[in-house]
């Protein structure tokens, strides 16, 4: 961590705080982050973190709005301008995928999140990103069958839960691994086999 963020405004300290923690996501398990190696990794005290912070809590908020923003926004712009939809669902797949293979530690951070039993506003967001996400693959999915891409008795609802689903699976193979970035070379084959399942059969 670049030692000149003892001196960024604030705005750019919670930026570079987040981007911290996802950093020591992608090498250690996300609940044992703690806010002084958190600080530590930034060159900082607790108590200039906790300026910007009122707690670990808000940081975990923070980071999931982060990746929420970073995501969709990423998806959104790998589909635009993609006329066939069966070609803008593979650009947003293929777009995902790299965002992990970028970001190794945000699956980590979103599994913790999803299996903690209380409800926190980083869990909420978590859910809410996949909520908006789902909206996003259902809409293209809905385009590909009025085309006729995609098979017109395709049940939209599971067909953007297995997309969503496909990579968690492809996410937690690499992740047992030790090797996130196989994901890359992985993804394109899956999505062959999930393209072929929901494809209409004059594709």
């Amino acid at each position: 961590m670049d030692t000149h963020s003892k001196h960024l405004p604030a705005d750019e300290r919670r930026a570079v705080t987040v981007e911290a923690v996802i950093e020591l996501a992608g090498s250690q398990n996300p609940s044992e982050i703690t806010t002084s190696a958190i600080a530590k990794h930034m060159k900082l005290t607790q108590g200039a973190l906790f300026r910007h912070f009122p707690n670990k809590e808000a940081i975990w908020q923070a980071v999931m709005e982060w990746v929420a923003e970073r995501l969709l926004a990423r998806v959104d712009r790998a589909a635009h301008g993609i006329e066939s939809p069966l070609a803008a669902l593979q650009a947003m797949f293929m777009s995902h995928i790299e965002f992990v293979a970028e970001h190794p530690g945000v699956p980590r951070m979103i599994f913790g999140e999803l299996q903690r039993a209380e409800s926190t506003a980083a869990k909420r967001m978590v859910q809410t990103l996949i909520q908006r996400y789902g909206e996003r693959l259902h809409c293209c999915i809905e385009k590909g069958k009025a085309c006729g891409e995609l098979c017109a008795s395709l049940d939209s609802q599971a067909a953007a839960t297995l997309f969503i689903g496909t990579i968690q699976g492809l996410v937690m193979q690499s992740m047992l691994a030790g090797d996130v970035a196989r994901i890359r070379a992985d993804a394109p084959r899956v999505f062959a086999l999930y393209r072929r399942a929901i494809a209409s059969t004059a594709q």
